[in-house]
């Protein structure tokens, strides 16, 4: 087969890559338009019909699309600096604390899921205890976790570190139990072949477990990366922290009857961050995962 025979498949592979990822983005820009529409049209129903249930329907409770974008690009006080450039230095601050956060809760869920992928007994005995974690409410968590390890940390983490402790506890969860599951979700018949050429459990978990686990792992990622983004946010609450996403959305809030274009704006940046969590997520996927798990071998 001539090597132009073989580039030809690579080159129709890429194109259709590109197509889909083109047409994902067009799709997610089609539905951004459409829900701008629909925040705008119930805004003009509610206005000119009174609409007074589940909330009153005016500039104050749903300010125009328009409005809050606009508001990015107004000074955030006065003679001070845009207010787009004061939520990307806090959504930069936020991101630096998701993204340790992410990291060491993707960590500590796989590592978990090793371990109790092992043992049936430890499965029945540690995972009811994982799940009672995530009962707990995040918010009454996080003050516990910044009296408990802030003292603790270096100076390069003081005050930021127990931040990403929490969003930490919030990733590792969906991580440990996606991770489990697909460690479970090898082949049987890949796995007897390996036992037959007297492989190890450490390469049964290397050659086969791992990389089966792979596309089960990265929906776990997705669905915590966003929440890894929140986490942070939650944890700079307890923490005093004023430099995140946490600390400007105090702030707006307490000016939210003069302005609440400010705190959608704030939201809306911090929407922003959680996408792009998402998104790195998703590009790492593409290229680390190219085959269904049941051809996983």
């Amino acid at each position: 087969m001539s090597s132009a025979a073989v580039a030809r498949p690579v080159v129709d592979s890429r194109r259709e890559a590109s197509f889909s990822a083109l047409k994902s983005a067009s799709l997610s820009f089609l539905v951004l338009i459409v829900l701008c529409s629909l925040w705008e049209a119930y805004k003009w129903a509610g206005e000119r019909f009174e609409i007074t249930r589940p909330f009153p329907v005016n500039g104050r409770t749903m300010p125009h699309v328009y409005d809050m974008v606009g508001q990015l690009f107004e000074p955030s006080r006065r003679n001070g600096p845009l207010l787009i450039e004061v939520l990307w230095d806090a959504a930069l601050f936020t991101a630096k604390e998701a993204a340790f956060g992410f990291l060491l809760g993707a960590v500590v869920g796989f590592a978990i899921a090793v371990v109790l992928s092992e043992s049936r007994l430890l499965q029945r005995g540690f995972l009811p205890y994982i799940v009672a974690s995530q009962t707990i409410p995040i918010l009454a968590i996080a003050p516990m976790v910044v009296v408990w390890v802030n003292p603790k940390l270096p100076d390069p983490l003081a005050g930021w570190g127990a931040v990403s402790v929490i969003s930490a506890y919030l990733t590792f969860f969906p991580v440990a139990i996606n991770t489990l599951r697909g460690l479970q979700s090898a082949d049987p018949r890949a796995v007897e072949l390996l036992r037959s050429y007297a492989a190890t459990r450490w390469k049964l978990l290397l050659k086969l477990r791992i990389p089966a686990s792979f596309p089960f792992l990265f929906t776990a990622l997705k669905i915590a990366a966003p929440a890894a983004v929140v986490g942070a946010i939650i944890g700079e609450l307890p923490s005093s922290i004023q430099d995140g996403l946490a600390g400007a959305i105090l702030n707006f809030n307490q000016y939210y009857i003069t302005s609440p274009e400010s705190l959608w704006a704030t939201n809306i940046v911090a929407a922003l961050l959680g996408i792009t969590f998402f998104v790195v997520v998703a590009l790492a996927e593409r290229l680390l995962v190219r085959r269904a798990p049941e051809n996983i071998a």
